[in-house]
């Protein structure tokens, strides 16, 4: 599972012309999902995701959560993060997770997510979404589970 997360001012998600998803101070998050991953690395995923500090203190260092200033979550479906360049100059999209499994642990997220976040809003499964962001820093993040799996593997 894959999480490209982007600290934002705010954000908004439009389908067909309509705003389906709009957040102000939080995080983006572009969800990918692959074959093997399950309900427990959607748990990890997202225990990692809400536990990290990236907004400024009162002393201009990153060391706030996203729960320390009432942020709110942008949550995005995006396959495309597992785009394969490695052969030509056509991405292959062969290790990304099956619709089915996708849009299930899709919600599985989300269902998570809200059980801790007060407000979280979502662009929807499989549509062509235009996403708008106003970035905060820039500060982007990139989540991978296979990395946060090994790390906690050897704690």
């Amino acid at each position: 599972m894959r999480f490209l997360i982007q600290r934002v001012t705010s954000a908004k998600v439009d389908v067909e012309g309509k705003t389906v998803g709009k957040i102000d101070r939080g995080f983006l998050v572009f969800i990918g999902v692959c074959a093997t991953d399950t309900k427990e690395i959607a748990v990890a995923m997202v225990r990692k995701l809400l536990g990290l500090r990236i907004f400024r203190d009162e002393n201009d260092k990153t060391n706030l959560s996203l729960a320390d200033v009432n942020g709110s979550l942008l949550l995005i479906s995006q396959f495309t993060l597992y785009a394969d360049c490695h052969h030509g100059n056509r991405p292959s999209f062969i290790n990304a997770g099956k619709p089915d499994l996708a849009n299930s642990l899709y919600e599985y997220i989300i269902e998570l997510c809200r059980s801790e976040v007060h407000t979280v809003e979502t662009g929807i499964f499989g549509a062509d979404m235009a996403v708008s962001i106003e970035n905060e820093g820039p500060f982007t993040i990139w989540l991978d589970s296979e990395e946060i799996l090994r790390k906690n593997s050897r704690s």
